[in-house]
């Protein structure tokens, strides 16, 4: 029998919906069917993406806001970073799920929404098939982002990046609008990589973020307490509100993602390895899997040979510096210090991009201290990740 849709988007987050967004808008796709399952409604400000990039989006209309220069701060080198290529950009949630939403409704023909949670996905002969909470349903190809539940490795690294940013306002002039805070390590670091991150919106209101990278998350009191310290310190014990509230855990890992669960069915989002595990950034990673699947299905109707186009070596970056943050959490400080210092500012970003050459590449890895690095190969060759010592 003939799959009743064409495609069919299990979840409907960043990842689904960036996908479904770049079908609507190729025009060689617009007689096909495609299905939303989504388990919530996105009717909510429950998260905030930021991004560097050299290109347009198609989202630069719902900006928050967009940055041409950053900030790093460290106890041994800070600086204010200009930027000439690339620009520095936030989506807040609530704007990007209304401006995907719109554009899907202009298509009624085209796109099917159904509440829903995706209780299995099955390859068939001619497909694939989902039972869901609605029912059955078929499709030719089925993408999922559902979260992962991954069964961890003894040879793998399991970190966290988790959060809590609180979006505050002041009654005086407290931020420069101008430039926000990439990385504040001049925080305690407590054998753990924690630095804060400063999103100016204009002079009186930013979000102010305080993340760590390490395998436990925190009791919430911990990350208010830190929240406290920084903002204390920051606008000299002046009051402050705070308007907005987000808090999140990303999970850290070289754990083998695959792109794809047989024949018929696409992982995307974290369930397809786009976020960046090194650094948590995984929206324009998302982008970029959602142009190169509406690229290929537009032009060929089948999926593309290679569902993401990463590169090994940037695989092996990420597994040691996630070695490093297992092992000695602190040094992560300094490795990114050495970085901002002794690299243009454009080098590191294309490089956490994965979009440097070999050349650039040995450019970046030589103005590092090496043995923390040759430690983590060492971890790497036995099949063992570090541990810490002391603890």
């Amino acid at each position: 029998m003939e799959p009743e849709y064409d495609y069919l988007l299990a979840g409907s987050g960043a990842a689904g919906l960036s996908l479904a967004y770049h079908l609507s808008q190729e025009p060689r796709l617009q007689g096909k069917r495609v299905l939303l399952l989504e388990p919530a409604a996105k009717d909510q400000n429950d998260r905030t993406w930021s991004f560097w990039t050299d290109q347009p989006t198609p989202y630069d209309a719902v900006l928050a806001a967009e940055w041409r220069q950053l900030v790093f701060r460290s106890p041994q080198f800070a600086a204010v970073l200009p930027l000439r290529r690339y620009r520095y950009c936030t989506l807040r949630g609530l704007d990007f799920y209304r401006f995907v939403q719109a554009a899907l409704a202009a298509r009624p023909a085209q796109f099917t929404r159904v509440p829903a949670h995706v209780e299995e996905l099955t390859n068939t002969p001619g497909g694939v098939r989902a039972r869901t909470s609605a029912g059955e349903f078929t499709a030719r190809y089925a993408f999922d982002s559902r979260p992962p539940q991954p069964v961890p490795r003894p040879d793998r690294r399991y970190l966290w990046q988790h959060f809590l940013g609180w979006e505050v306002e002041a009654d005086f002039d407290a931020f420069d609008a101008a430039t926000p805070v990439f990385m504040d390590f001049t925080v305690e670091q407590r054998q753990e990589c924690r630095f804060v991150y400063v999103l100016p919106f204009g002079p009186r209101r930013a979000l102010v973020e305080y993340t760590l990278f390490s395998g436990q998350l925190l009791p919430p009191a911990e990350y208010e307490a830190a929240l406290r310290d920084y903002l204390a310190t920051m606008l000299s014990g002046r009051p402050y509100r705070v308007v907005e509230t987000e808090t999140g855990a990303i999970p850290m890992t070289d754990h083998p993602f695959a792109a794809r669960d047989g024949a018929n069915i696409v992982n995307l989002g974290t369930r397809g390895g786009r976020v960046k595990a090194s650094t948590g950034y995984a929206f324009l990673r998302m982008q970029q899997q959602a142009a190169r699947l509406t690229a290929a299905l537009a032009a060929t109707g089948a999926l593309p040979a290679d569902l993401t186009g990463d590169q090994w070596q940037f695989r092996f970056f990420d597994t040691l510096l996630l070695d490093i943050m297992q092992r000695r959490g602190e040094q992560t400080r300094d490795i990114f210090a050495e970085l901002f210092q002794r690299n243009p500012v454009e080098r590191i970003l294309d490089f956490l991009d994965e979009r440097t050459s070999w050349p650039e590449n040995l450019q970046v890895m030589n103005s590092v201290t090496p043995w923390p690095f040759l430690r983590s190969i060492g971890q790497v060759l036995i099949g063992q990740p570090g541990k810490r010592a002391d603890r």
